[in-house]
């Protein structure tokens, strides 16, 4: 038990959150409660994972906070969330999926902030961490996502 949840719960707790921030992200046009429910429910998810998920669920719940700030055109939050995202991935020694997906949040927060440089760095480590990435589905998902970065097409 955690408080008054047990560990079970708060698995399921910060799946749903996750899950509920990708309906709102999916969402082509949000009210101004929705952005704010989407922000809480990536902090409230991230939380939870903290207090019970692994490194990786951390890294990707970090990585799910920057995309949302970058929608909501908050890019030093995004940028910071990235950060953490990828330093999360380098102290636990994670590789393929959630680095690939680190170094994604990083380009888009940066080729957001206008930092162009940045973000073609970020998006060539991308590509080259996201062909390692071994499960089909993912590596297809990732390549969709790291597409849609302002900049992609540019960087080989």
């Amino acid at each position: 038990m955690i408080g008054s949840y047990s560990r079970e719960d708060r698995e399921k707790l910060a799946k749903d959150l996750f899950n509920l921030v990708w309906r709102y992200i999916e969402k082509p046009k949000r009210t101004a409660e929705e952005n704010d429910l989407m922000l809480n429910a990536a902090h409230a998810s991230r939380y939870h994972w903290g207090e019970v998920g692994s490194p990786e669920n951390i890294a990707i719940g970090e990585w799910q906070i920057s995309h949302v700030y970058v929608l909501l055109g908050r890019a030093e939050p995004a940028l910071y969330h990235g950060q953490r995202a990828l330093d999360t991935c380098k102290r636990a020694d994670l590789k393929d999926f959630p680095l690939a997906y680190a170094y994604e949040a990083l380009a888009r927060a940066n080729a957001f902030a206008g930092n162009k440089d940045e973000a073609q760095r970020c998006i060539a480590l991308a590509k080259a961490t996201g062909q390692r990435i071994k499960d089909f589905m993912e590596r297809d998902m990732f390549f969709k996502d790291i597409a849609s970065v302002p900049g992609f097409e540019e960087v080989p």
